[in-house]
């Protein structure tokens, strides 16, 4: 399998790249700087430098050739609204009309739980960034790709513990980003499981288990 990671700097975006090489994929992406890129090669990503807000859809199909998959796993969390705007909503949707130039059916999208920050007395800042993360939900689940969106709960920089709750509707938790990427990544191996919105959260179920309850 060929992926191509926006985002493959992030901390998911590089946690998913990690366990796609050792599987044995090809992994490449897009990073902002050659340093980033010059770092993803020693672990064997060979990535693109460029801007996601400066980058057209046609320019960024271009990098699409021969990929199976495109996962978009970038994101500003929550900060100011331009870079909202252009991260989380136009990056977005560029990234989907270039996969559909490239002919790549498969697009994996890492959203956000709907529920998170709730009660936080949120900024209006924050409440454009849930605003912007809904309205890009809704463009990808109309596109005609074999699109896949995944909400986690809060993320976390611990390890994973390889057990996880996911499916349609999940309680706002917390969830490691190793067992993000890990659930990506075998979300990605399942073709079965299509055309879905599967909310993620920690759990108890082994991660390969909890993926195959949602085939269907």
């Amino acid at each position: 399998m060929k992926v191509f990671i926006i985002g493959v700097s992030g901390a998911v975006g590089r946690l998913l790249a990690r366990n796609l090489t050792e599987r044995g994929e090809d992994v490449s992406g897009l990073v902002r700087r050659d340093e980033q890129r010059m770092a993803l090669l020693t672990q064997g990503v060979d990535a693109h430098v460029g801007e996601l807000a400066d980058v057209t859809a046609s320019s960024l199909a271009s990098m699409l050739g021969g990929i199976d998959a495109v996962v978009y796993t970038a994101g500003s969390n929550g900060g100011a609204r331009e870079v909202t705007a252009a991260i989380d909503g136009e990056g977005v949707v560029k990234a989907l009309e270039a996969a559909s130039l490239a002919d790549v059916n498969r697009f994996a999208l890492v959203s956000v739980l709907p529920e998170a920050g709730r009660g936080q007395n949120l900024s209006d800042d924050e409440e454009f960034y849930f605003a912007v993360k809904k309205l890009v939900d809704v463009t990808v689940s109309v596109s005609d790709l074999d699109w896949l969106i995944l909400r986690p709960s809060m993320l976390v920089d611990r390890a994973g513990i390889g057990r996880i709750s996911l499916g349609p509707a999940q309680p706002h938790d917390e969830i490691a980003r190793e067992d993000v990427a890990a659930t990506l990544a075998e979300l990605l191996h399942e073709p079965r499981i299509r055309q879905q919105i599967l909310e993620l959260t920690q759990g108890s179920t082994p991660i390969i288990n909890a993926v195959r309850a949602n085939i269907r």
